[in-house]
């Protein structure tokens, strides 16, 4: 049986979306039909978790190990809340070292995902989208070299993130016009799923 964890915020919890659209479910729903036996996803999660935050929820939890697939995507409300990339990136390689422990030490079963940009939204209407995407870029150039010094996968959605919000279709967002709709997070997950099953073939 494979055993996944999800790691994150509200883009890992599904904000807004019932909870069998969310990208954890969604995925483990695609490893089911490629015919790996999987379980529920764990997921320890919240909206509005930074890094900070995240961390202390792991602490929290009695995860038990290994893990044959991790997930990370976590650094939207560290941007949001104004913190620096600096220190974004010292708590992503904490967490990202966490990751690959649970994940039994195996750095290619942990798949970090980039972090959306929230500032293409229509909830961000009328703040300087353009210091957003900014800022988004230097978070998520961070956690990419984090990720690749660490061995594990790396995967892009923030373009994604990008054309959808920018696609002025309500479908593209979840009612709160912040967090992705469920046809979104189907897009992810397929764009996980190649990575993830390289992750899973040593199993």
């Amino acid at each position: 049986m494979v055993r996944y964890l999800a790691l994150g915020d509200s883009y890992t919890v599904g904000e807004g979306v019932e909870p069998e659209e969310s990208l954890p479910v969604r995925l483990a729903a695609l490893l089911l039909l490629q015919g790996f036996a999987i379980g529920n996803p764990e997921i320890v999660a919240r909206t509005g978790w930074t890094t900070r935050e995240l961390g202390a929820g792991i602490d929290r939890m009695d995860l038990r190990g290994p893990f044959d697939l991790v997930s990370v995507l976590v650094g939207v409300n560290d941007q949001y809340r104004g913190g620096g990339v600096e220190e974004y990136r010292t708590r992503f390689r904490s967490l990202l070292r966490r990751a690959v422990s649970l994940a039994g030490g195996e750095a290619g079963r942990v798949v970090v995902l980039s972090i959306p940009d929230w500032g293409a939204t229509p909830f961000a209407e009328g703040r300087d989208r353009a210091r957003i995407a900014a800022e988004i870029d230097r978070f998520n150039e961070a956690n990419r070299r984090e990720t690749d010094g660490a061995g594990a996968r790396y995967v892009d959605v923030t373009v994604v993130s990008r054309r959808a919000a920018s696609a002025g279709s309500g479908s593209m967002t979840a009612p709160d016009g912040l967090h992705p709709s469920g046809a979104v997070y189907a897009e992810w997950a397929r764009l996980v799923l190649p990575h993830a099953l390289t992750a899973l073939g040593t199993i």
